[in-house]
């Protein structure tokens, strides 16, 4: 561990903040029922869990008609939180079977898309997948045991991570996806730069614990990387971040499409707020929750906007405003400012997304809906 922190990795205690807010027990926990199963057996305008086989499965991702590893490996997430073993297990032979390379450059990655019937799109892969995955198997293993191949969870959990971090030693091919030198995770394994809404330190304090033994120092280095390198990334007053970021976290300017405010970047203020959450070690993370809902309070969910990390707005809708609002609130866990509570009130009154573009928004929203219960939890 980096340091002795005040999160629920220490103390055992989940914060309910729709509790806390006065929200009613019962219903928080039947909106947490009904949402989860809206998501993987409602109608088809809302769902997102699909049956592939009898032993596999997929979310979908309805804007783009295909299976990806981040909703795959976030699909895993939801259901060892949920304590949904059946459905975990049929993701994660869907992912094993059609998406985990098994030999070449990529050995142990996962393609990062597939169509629905396991068909490769493309093979190289995206680190937000691997370290979801990583982290669901370990939850899983802790959770539910072991299994024989591939429901060895803890075992392929460390298979992944030690491709990540040793890909590319001693005359093997291929590239790491964690950057040697700076111990940030790239964007994509053979990127010189990151995605600031990649960087998970409260999942690598966990890999610190239950990596393979020589790779534990990595971890921690990693996890305290990532807490430095995210004040660098999201703005000083505005608290946003960019898609792409430099290993200095400046905006990725040679990726002019990226180096703003947009979708991927909603995840940074989730990822915080989850860190404080759990660990609760670092108070510059305050901040930045704070600014980023002093940036958006007040503002309609229907004039969210691509931004400037200064906060700039530019001439481009949010293609994933229920998303951004679920994100803003979740950084409710690590901030203290004034707008804590409009945020998570917003939330609780906003449904679920409705059609094509459903997919990416209602993987934010759940992950909210866990983590404002005290749902989102560590397993160990």
């Amino acid at each position: 561990m980096t340091a002795q922190g005040k999160g629920a990795f220490y103390t055992g205690q989940y914060r309910n903040l729709f509790a806390e807010l006065g929200y009613d027990e019962a219903l928080i926990q039947q909106k947490l029922h009904d949402t989860w199963q809206e998501l993987f057996y409602g109608d088809e305008d809302t769902k997102i869990y699909y049956e592939h086989s009898e032993d596999k499965a997929y979310l979908l991702d309805t804007g783009n008609n295909d299976a990806r590893t981040e909703g795959m490996s976030y699909g895993m997430m939801m259901c060892v939180q949920m304590d949904k073993k059946a459905e975990f297990d049929k993701l994660w032979l869907f992912s094993k079977q059609y998406m985990q390379h098994t030999e070449g450059k990529y050995k142990d990655y996962f393609a990062w898309h597939t169509r629905t019937d396991g068909t490769r799109i493309s093979q190289g892969p995206a680190p937000d997948g691997e370290e979801f995955y990583a982290m669901a198997l370990f939850f899983a293993s802790k959770r539910w045991g072991d299994g024989p191949d591939p429901f060895n969870y803890s075992e392929q959990a460390r298979q992944i991570l030690r491709a990540c971090v040793h890909k590319g030693e001693n005359g093997e091919e291929g590239d790491p996806m964690w950057d040697p030198e700076t111990k940030l995770i790239r964007f994509i394994p053979e990127s010189p730069f990151s995605d600031p809404s990649y960087h998970l330190p409260h999942f690598y304090e966990l890999f610190a614990l239950w990596a393979d033994p020589e790779d534990q120092a990595f971890w921690r280095e990693a996890t305290q990387a990532s807490r430095d390198y995210l004040p660098k990334s999201c703005h000083p007053k505005t608290g946003l971040a960019p898609e792409y970021a430099n290993y200095d976290g400046t905006p990725r300017v040679e990726n002019p499409q990226h180096k703003d405010f947009y979708s991927d970047s909603y995840r940074v203020a989730a990822n915080i707020g989850l860190d404080y959450e759990w660990f609760g070690v670092d108070d510059r993370q305050i901040t930045i929750a704070n600014n980023i809902q002093a940036f958006f309070s007040g503002v309609e969910i229907e004039d969210y906007r691509k931004y400037e990390i200064d906060g700039t707005p530019l001439d481009i809708p949010s293609l994933h405003p229920v998303g951004l609002l679920a994100t803003n609130a979740m950084a409710s866990l690590a901030a203290n400012g004034d707008h804590v509570k409009e945020f998570v009130d917003r939330f609780w009154n906003m449904p679920l997304r409705t059609g094509v573009r459903r997919y990416y928004d209602n993987c934010l929203y759940f992950f909210t809906l866990l983590a404002l219960s005290g749902n989102y939890r560590i397993y160990r």
